[in-house]
């Protein structure tokens, strides 16, 4: 897969020490990215999904995987194995996108990703709503959702944070 970088003990990407992956390659372009050197789909470096699975599990103190980017959803296929395999470890899923959850479950392939996650930060980021008193999110448009609540409800189901 085409990442950017890897994190492997954020505190700030959701709760708990997490291993974070920025993936590369972005559509969303959104004025005032955190980050901007994710849009370049041919930018950032290959590397299998298999050396993540073993950086994940190399590391007994985390918490949970978040998927970050660039959008992960444009690289569903390898980020839906990350989550499964992040799973099978007992650890936590969260995932920001630019995508909002309505756009999301209308797409069969952003369903094999959408139905591994715990968590999403969904919808783009917008520079005149943003704030930095936000908890995981960077704009008031932006949302923290329970992606296993939501699919069940088949609308979308914040979480108060």
């Amino acid at each position: 897969m085409r990442i950017s970088e890897t994190i492997h003990d954020s505190i700030v990407d959701g709760p708990g020490i997490r291993y974070v992956v920025f993936t590369q390659g972005c559509t969303h372009n959104c004025p005032g990215c955190h980050n901007p050197t994710t849009h370049d789909p041919d930018a950032g470096k290959e590397v299998s999904v298999e050396k993540i699975i073993t950086d994940i599990q190399s590391n007994p103190l985390l918490d949970g995987v978040t998927l970050s980017g660039g959008e992960p959803f444009l690289q569903t296929d390898d980020c839906a194995e990350i989550a499964e395999k992040t799973h099978e470890m007992g650890l936590n899923v969260w995932c920001y996108s630019g995508f909002t959850f309505e756009q999301l479950i209308k797409d069969p392939q952003a369903m094999k990703l959408l139905r591994q996650l715990d968590v999403l930060i969904d919808g783009p980021f917008m520079q005149p709503q943003k704030s930095l008193t936000l908890k995981w999110r960077g704009s008031h448009n932006q949302r923290v959702l329970d992606v296993p609540g939501s699919l069940a409800e088949g609308k979308a189901v914040c979480i108060n944070v």
